[in-house]
């Protein structure tokens, strides 16, 4: 669900970077009240994990799309609200910055159609009212799946309303939002299975993060070592071998960009404040689309994607693009650590 600058327009992009900017103040000053230290590392293993598992597109079948993990329910069940909005907003800056994963005058949509609505809305909304302070295996089932549909849905819908409203490209309200909302249903299934089997896992061996996520005090705090580096071998495997295994089909913007213009991505302004964009987004982005470098002449004698894409490149953005994540999101959370620790208001 990754938006590209070529939807956008800079009023609209605009607006929603003031957004983003706004929402993360507001949840870095609820971190600084209650951080807690167990909370920091699990920040940035979980940033890790998330980055490396939207490598892995999946296919929806009978329909030529497929859709990939986007994150936000797992992240604000295991470190709540205003953590996990942080650490979604580190993903997807990376992501944009490094590996042209998105616009850079997209970035605060995407930020906010990916991190907002399953932070903000579904896990208070949703899922905290099926699960309440007494989960169970089922309950969180239920919740997740719940939650992970209606935040998919709604940020599908923040896609279709943002491109609308920028008026750039020609794309059809309604027949954009009948082809956005259904695919990211199926895709959204998907994710709540899989929030469900992360969450229902870690919640057998650590209960207490759970707790933890809401800033409510837990019987006892383990050591949560084992589980940190489980995470970051998980991001490592994934990103550096499994990643070659993702589905070749468009995703679900893609495909439903593709059925009503005839093409998966569409070309964006070349002046203006997109050319600019662009160009820092060039210079910034040493692997983009996760792959090395090519020239064009090369891009375009290239033959069809094969499966398994056994990428040296991919292996690499993976890996590297984890551990970028990883730092990111833990120096932000180790500064808001520093920040309210004693004397420091």
């Amino acid at each position: 669900m990754h938006m590209a600058d070529a939807l956008m327009s800079p009023a609209v992009g605009g607006t929603m970077w003031a957004a983003t900017a706004g929402l993360t103040a507001y949840s870095a000053k609820k971190l600084r009240k209650d951080l807690d230290e167990h909370k920091v590392p699990l920040m940035g293993v979980l940033g890790a994990f998330i980055f490396a598992a939207q490598m892995i597109n999946f296919t929806i079948p009978a329909t030529g799309s497929s859709g990939h993990l986007a994150g936000g329910m797992i992240l604000a069940i295991l470190l709540g609200p205003y953590a996990a909005f942080i650490t979604m907003a580190s993903v997807l800056t990376i992501q944009a910055l490094f590996f042209a994963d998105g616009g850079l005058l997209a970035l605060g949509c995407n930020i906010i159609n990916m991190g907002f609505s399953p932070c903000f809305i579904a896990y208070p909304l949703i899922y905290q009212k099926i699960v309440g302070a007494r989960p169970t295996r089922g309950r969180i089932l239920l919740g997740a799946l719940a939650a992970a549909i209606v935040a998919l849905q709604m940020g599908a819908f923040g896609v279709v309303l943002e491109t609308w409203f920028s008026g750039i490209s020609e794309l059809p309200f309604t027949t954009f939002l009948l082809l956005m909302q259904p695919i990211h249903l199926a895709i959204g299934i998907v994710e709540g299975l899989v929030t469900a089997a992360v969450v229902g896992f870690v919640w057998q061996a650590h209960p207490e993060i759970l707790a933890l996520a809401l800033s409510a005090p837990a019987a006892r705090v383990h050591s949560h070592k084992r589980l940190w580096l489980g995470l970051a071998l998980f991001a490592v495997v994934t990103g550096g071998i499994l990643s070659w295994f993702a589905s070749t089909h468009p995703d679900g913007l893609e495909w439903s960009v593709k059925g009503v213009t005839g093409q998966e991505e569409l070309a964006a302004p070349r002046e203006g404040v997109h050319g600019a964009l662009a160009g820092i987004q060039e210079k910034l982005s040493f692997l983009p689309d996760y792959d090395f470098k090519k020239p064009e002449a090369e891009k375009k004698a290239e033959k069809p994607e094969s499966w398994p894409e056994i990428s040296p490149g991919k292996s690499l953005a993976g890996i590297l693009g984890a551990a970028l994540t990883l730092f990111l999101a833990g120096v932000i959370g180790l500064g808001l650590r520093r920040y309210c620790s004693p004397g420091k208001g």
